[in-house]
C-alpha cells in the first residue's frame, strides 16, 4: 500500500498584533466636587464696645445685620471685665446697631453703623 501525500497545507499567516487595549478608567462612585469659582466671602465685621456694667450682667446686640434683630438682642462676648466683642460673618450692607445690658437696658443716643467687613468700637452710655 502506498502511502500518498497529503497536499501540503497553506502556511498559516503570522498572528496580527493587536493594538493594545486602552484601559477605561472606572466609573468613580465618590461624588464629584466642583471648584468654587473665585467665590469671595465678604470679610467679617466686628463690634467691640468698652463698657463697665457690673459684675453678672452681659451685653447685647440689636439691630440690622446678620443674625441681628430690633426684637432679640445676640450676646457679645466678654474679653475683660470692660470689653466686649461681637463678630458678625455675611454682612453685605452696612449693620445698623444698639447695645443693651442683659437685653434689656438700652444705651442712649443714636444707632451706630459700621460698614460691612471693618471693625467698630463703641462707648456706650447707659
Amino acid at each position: 500500500m502506498k502511502k500518498t501525500k497529503k497536499a501540503a497545507a497553506a502556511p498559516k499567516a503570522a498572528p496580527t498584533k493587536k493594538a493594545p487595549a486602552t484601559k477605561k478608567k472606572a466609573a468613580s462612585t465618590a461624588p464629584v466636587r466642583k471648584k468654587r469659582a473665585a467665590q469671595t466671602e465678604s470679610p467679617a465685621t466686628i463690634i467691640s464696645s468698652r463698657a463697665n456694667i457690673g459684675f453678672g450682667n452681659h451685653l447685647y446686640l440689636r439691630g440690622e445685620g446678620p443674625g441681628l434683630s430690633w426684637d432679640h438682642g445676640v450676646a457679645m462676648d466678654c474679653i475683660a471685665a470692660d470689653s466686649w466683642v461681637a463678630t458678625l460673618k455675611g454682612a453685605t450692607l452696612p449693620v445698623v446697631f444698639k447695645v443693651l445690658i442683659d437685653d434689656k437696658t438700652w444705651c442712649k443716643g443714636n444707632d451706630y453703623v459700621v460698614e460691612p467687613g471693618q471693625s467698630v468700637s463703641v462707648t456706650p452710655i447707659f
